[in-house]
């Protein structure tokens, strides 16, 4: 009996023995394998650090539970050229488990609600015109026209600009047109026949209007038509500070928004313009290193600071817009010089050769409760974060632009 209990003893303890060497293993194997390797582009690897870090996508920025976002749809679009680019279908299903994570079975976004009017939501729409194309599922595009169907109802400034919110009553925000503009001239030229061109480029005249600063060239972040809002300037209506994720978020949006507007319209060029006078501007208020300040226009200021995403966002639209002959062939060589500058400034490795960017602007707004008044000081004490969303999607699209 006493020889028969040794032995089941023995056994357990040489299965467990045999186990805990087993999984040891599968845990060398797994830190050897997230190892990255040294050739990678700086634009897959820092896909690969998200991957790493974020194994869903509605996680990124550490969101707790499924959001549709802003964030998720910049850094996803960002996926998707990547995955045009090298036909690697990590990407492609990274994308497709955000939305489907998100849509349920009748194609209704989880959360959303049309009443709340805001523009954000029509942002990660663009990520679907090429999951619908791709695998025809009609979720997808009952979702692109419910999008489409808030901008046809999104409330407007009596000039005709998108309020940013409903909660913001009479105010463009400058990342609005981000958020609305690509996204809506898709739809219209591929299902509209290109009937909202004239509306979209309403939208860009309305900013060279009202939020280019006349002194800088640069754009504020927001303007409300009725001055009446307590950050508003009595004469102007415009927010009080240039802050340079609001530049870049500009020069993204008519970037991309040229992608789909036909070159026979009679608004192509004027938008061709306007992204010609904002990249001559934002050069002329570029760090000797070639990078851009979260107080794009006061670099002097008390507590200000050399900022990620804006710098990367301006690298991307200034090569890209070089490359697409909107721009003179001269500001691919500054943006690959500043690219130069980027790295030297805000990217490290970590031993398992995944990416961190530093300086990265925290998400500033206006208004609200407590009130955000929008001044210089508001916008530098604002604490800086590391690997926030627009920082590592701006540095990917840049990346890949120049081919890093």
């Amino acid at each position: 009996m006493f020889k028969s209990t040794f032995i089941k003893i023995n056994f357990t303890q040489s299965i467990i023995v045999l186990l805990l060497i087993f999984s040891s293993k599968l845990v060398a194997q797994s830190n050897q394998t997230a190892v990255l390797p040294d050739n990678l582009k700086w634009s897959e690897r820092t896909a690969r650090t998200i991957l790493n870090k974020y194994p869903k996508a509605y996680q990124i920025d550490g969101t707790e539970k499924p959001k549709w976002d802003y964030k998720m749809g910049l850094v996803l679009s960002a996926f998707e050229k990547l995955y045009q680019k090298t036909n690697d279908k990590n990407y492609f299903d990274y994308i497709k488990g955000y939305a489907d994570e998100l849509i349920d079975v009748d194609g209704n976004i989880a959360k959303y609600d049309i009443k709340e009017y805001n523009i954000d939501c029509a942002n990660p729409g663009k990520l679907l015109f090429n999951l619908y194309d791709k695998t025809s599922d009609k979720r997808y595009l009952k979702v692109i026209q419910q999008l489409r169907s808030q901008l046809e109802t999104q409330p407007r400034t009596a000039s005709g600009g998108f309020w940013h919110k409903q909660i913001y009553p009479n105010q463009m925000w400058i990342d609005g047109l981000y958020m609305a503009e690509p996204f809506y001239t898709q739809y219209t030229m591929k299902y509209e026949d290109g009937k909202a061109l004239d509306d979209i480029a309403r939208q860009f005249e309305l900013v060279q209007n009202h939020l280019v600063d006349k002194k800088t060239g640069l754009v504020y972040q927001a303007w409300d038509e009725s001055k009446e809002i307590g950050w508003a300037n009595p004469e102007t209506g415009t927010s009080p500070t240039i802050w340079g994720r609001g530049i870049g978020w500009y020069m993204m949006a008519l970037i991309e928004t040229l992608d789909y507007y036909p070159k026979t319209h009679p608004k192509y060029k004027t938008l061709i313009g306007y992204l010609n006078q904002i990249a001559k501007s934002a050069e002329q208020y570029k760090s000797a290193s070639g990078l851009w300040y979260q107080v794009a226009d006061k670099p002097d200021l008390k507590d200000n600071y050399l900022e990620s995403s804006s710098s990367a966002m301006i690298i991307y639209a200034l090569a890209k817009g070089a490359d697409k002959g909107y721009l003179a062939s001269n500001y691919k060589k500054q943006a690959q010089k500043s690219f130069d500058a980027y790295l030297k400034e805000f990217v490290k490795k970590d031993d398992k050769g995944q990416v961190t960017i530093s300086n990265v602007s925290s998400n500033v707004g206006l208004g609200g409760k407590p009130f955000r008044d929008g001044t210089n000081e508001y916008y530098v004490k604002s604490k800086a974060k590391d690997s926030s969303s627009p920082a590592l999607a701006a540095f990917m699209l840049s990346a890949m632009e120049l081919n890093k």
